[in-house]
């Protein structure tokens, strides 16, 4: 699993995502009214809301809320234009980044950006600086308890998986973007427990990343997170686990 996965799954396991739900519901209503307005309005015909939707349901997000996005993203109620912009950047230790934002305000979004690399010890880079390193896929995180490699193996290569990978805690299902809902239906159907899934940007290499250097790539990463117009932040760090939770 990418370090950024690892980084994400830690924080949602120590609540910390929890203690921020509005800003949550925000970026979640950003995505579904930009899917909405690229795909239209019914789930059933536009994959990407489809799965904006099932991950504002997973975080409990209202159902008016959702409707109220669908309705913005369609043009059926007013709200603002969003702007979808993905900026690459370089962390600490040369740690490839990537952020994807949602906007009303270009300018403002990229001068914020540009100070959170600077104040945490990384630089924005040109577009396609590092873009290259990274690749859309379907992830999705199953459980140990009562399941075994050679069953997910098998459940998952039939649904349509690509591969299956073995981590400390999971079984990490890997699949195309466009197969990632199918997939994850089948393995939910054959009882098995799927604890984390999305469709995320996985890197091709790591960069591995110790002391002084993951302290600031880390608070890089909470920084941009937490930015009101920062939608998802992917990077390509290696930094051991039990660092990574003592510092999340």
């Amino acid at each position: 699993m990418s370090g950024h996965s690892k980084w994400h799954n830690i924080r949602l396991k120590k609540g910390k995502m929890d203690a921020e739900r509005g800003k949550i519901f925000t970026k979640l209503s950003r995505e579904i009214i930009m899917a909405a307005r690229a795909g239209g309005g019914n789930p059933d015909a536009n994959l990407r809301l489809r799965m904006a939707i099932q991950k504002a349901r997973e975080n409990s997000m209202p159902q008016e809320k959702i409707k109220n996005a669908i309705q913005r993203g369609t043009g059926e109620l007013e709200g603002a234009n969003y702007e979808e912009l993905t900026y690459e950047g370089y962390g600490p230790s040369g740690v490839a980044v990537l952020v994807e934002c949602a906007t009303d305000n270009r300018n403002r979004t990229v001068a914020e950006v540009r100070n959170i690399f600077s104040k945490c010890g990384g630089n924005l880079g040109e577009s396609g600086s590092v873009g290259w390193q990274f690749n859309r896929r379907g992830l999705i995180s199953v459980g140990k308890d009562g399941a075994t490699e050679d069953g997910v193996m098998e459940a998952a290569i039939e649904a349509g998986a690509e591969d299956v990978k073995v981590e400390e805690e999971t079984f990490d299902v890997l699949t195309a973007p466009e197969d990632f809902t199918a997939v994850r239906e089948a393995l939910e159907g054959t009882g098995l427990k799927v604890v984390s899934a999305d469709v995320t940007m996985l890197p091709s290499t790591t960069v591995r990343v110790d002391g002084g250097d993951a302290q600031k790539m880390l608070r890089l990463m909470d920084s941009l997170e937490d930015h009101d117009d920062v939608q998802n932040v992917y990077a390509n760090f290696d930094i051991d686990e039990k660092v990574l939770a003592s510092l999340a």
